[in-house]
């Protein structure tokens, strides 16, 4: 196929920390004729670590090495080019740890498309690297579809780091490497605190961040169902009539991350919400496309709305 440089091109991204085990699976991944098949492969590196890729193991010749020596070069104009240079069908992201993923989202050329992402961490450092700096650990967390905890020791309590991963995904599949070699992967039921089989689903003050990210992760569950819980009610001017915002602050990991997080609400009766202000809603979840998502997303449609007293918590956590 000739090379076109308009072609969508698939980025598979492997995000964490120095020396977290990034460079030897990228190595096996290339390694294997499965997957490097001989499609031009630009292998973007953001960091140098102690191992370096080694070209001469590949089944295909066709892979590129390029490295981004600061994020002064992770610009649009010259990720394009390096793809164009190298003819790339896909890109390999080796992510610097120390980087916040949503400033090469900002620099992704238009045609590059998100493929798949894995996140690595040595166990021996995450509890420290989550103390002291939880986050980029969030930050590495929030979109990735694999986490690998490598050097993982038979003392370790995978219950420890499995909370750590499920109190911002619970999407992510989660492994553990052995120092003997041993893989595991994550097993441990981690069941809503709501019944999410009920027609009409009752979601307390504490669990309000746990239900908003499953509903936004799968909203097809809640697809038909009825939904009551407390929040604040937000309206704009570039709102259409009788549609507004319903939702409640979340703080992911600390105070500057806090964000108001909400649902679109429609009712038949006008609404004009003083500021914190809270309601208890009941409503009926229908999952459609929807303006002020961009897409599809649920569109709530108010039964019964009243005031409220505030939450013991205002401010929603995943803890």
């Amino acid at each position: 196929m000739a090379f076109r440089k308009d072609e969508p091109i698939p980025v598979y991204m492997f995000l964490g920390f120095l020396e977290a085990g990034k460079t030897k699976f990228i190595q096996e991944t290339l390694e294997d004729e499965r997957f490097n098949n001989g499609e031009n492969t630009l292998l973007l590196m953001c960091e140098e670590g102690i191992e370096e890729p080694d070209k001469s193991t590949y089944p295909s010749k066709n892979v590129a090495i390029r490295v981004l020596e600061s994020k002064e070069e992770m610009t649009m104009a010259n990720l394009a080019k390096l793809a164009y240079d190298t003819r790339a069908e896909r890109v390999v992201l080796e992510y610097n740890g120390m980087w916040q993923v949503n400033e090469f989202f900002d620099a992704m050329p238009e045609n590059w498309q998100v493929a798949q992402v894995m996140t690595f961490f040595d166990a021996t450092t995450f509890m420290n690297y989550n103390s002291n700096m939880r986050s980029l650990v969030v930050d590495k967390l929030n979109l990735c579809e694999l986490v690998v905890f490598n050097r993982f020791k038979k003392t370790d309590d995978p219950k420890e780091f499995h909370q750590i991963v499920r109190g911002v995904s619970r999407r992510a599949d989660i492994c553990y490497e052995y120092t003997d070699g041993q893989v595991a992967y994550d097993d441990i039921e981690d069941p809503l605190p709501f019944d999410i089989e009920a027609d009409h689903i009752v979601i307390k003050d504490e669990d309000y961040a746990l239900w908003y990210r499953d509903i936004m992760d799968e909203p097809e569950k809640y697809d038909g169902k009825t939904i009551t819980f407390k929040g604040l009610a937000a309206r704009n001017n570039k709102f259409p009539k009788n549609t507004f915002a319903f939702g409640r602050h979340i703080m992911t990991c600390c105070v500057e991350d806090i964000q108001y997080c909400w649902c679109v609400c429609q009712w038949d009766k006008e609404i004009n919400p003083k500021p914190k202000q809270w309601f208890m809603i009941t409503a009926d979840i229908k999952v459609q496309k929807h303006r002020l998502y961009k897409g599809a997303g649920p569109v709530l449609t108010i039964k019964e709305m009243t005031e409220a007293a505030p939450p013991e918590k205002e401010v929603a956590t995943f803890y």
